[in-house]
């Protein structure tokens, strides 16, 4: 279950890494030349877009590397990785995938209870 939740974890961790990039960049360009009526708007969350545009993906991508060894710290990364983007995006069409797939590796990681190695988790 380590491992599926590295793997999860990283594939959300890029994604959302895209989507940050794209959401960061979004709010500069309104910000920088201007809105569209109709057309380009600026959100009404525009703090918390850009600041999870850039923690999400730290706490994912740094989740899933933990994941293996620490699966408890991983998990908690992961988890607050993927309430990050759910509560900075929602759910939509670009974050439905990077969102459910850090939660489903948080919920992987947090399952895996024993460890593999015989190491504590603090």
């Amino acid at each position: 279950m380590r491992n599926a939740a590295a793997a999860l974890g990283m594939i959300g961790g890029i994604l959302a890494l895209l989507m940050g990039l794209v959401s960061f960049g979004y709010t500069e360009a309104i910000y920088r030349w201007g809105e569209w009526p109709n057309f380009a708007e600026l959100p009404a969350k525009v703090d918390e877009i850009r600041a999870m545009s850039v923690l999400a993906p730290l706490l994912a991508i740094a989740g899933a590397a933990m994941a293996p060894t620490r699966a408890l710290w991983g998990g908690i990364a992961l988890a607050l990785a993927s309430g990050g983007m759910y509560w900075a995006f929602g759910i939509g069409f670009f974050s439905i995938f990077p969102v459910t797939m850090c939660g489903l590796a948080a919920i992987l990681a947090l399952a895996a209870v024993r460890p593999d190695a015989p190491k504590s988790h603090f």
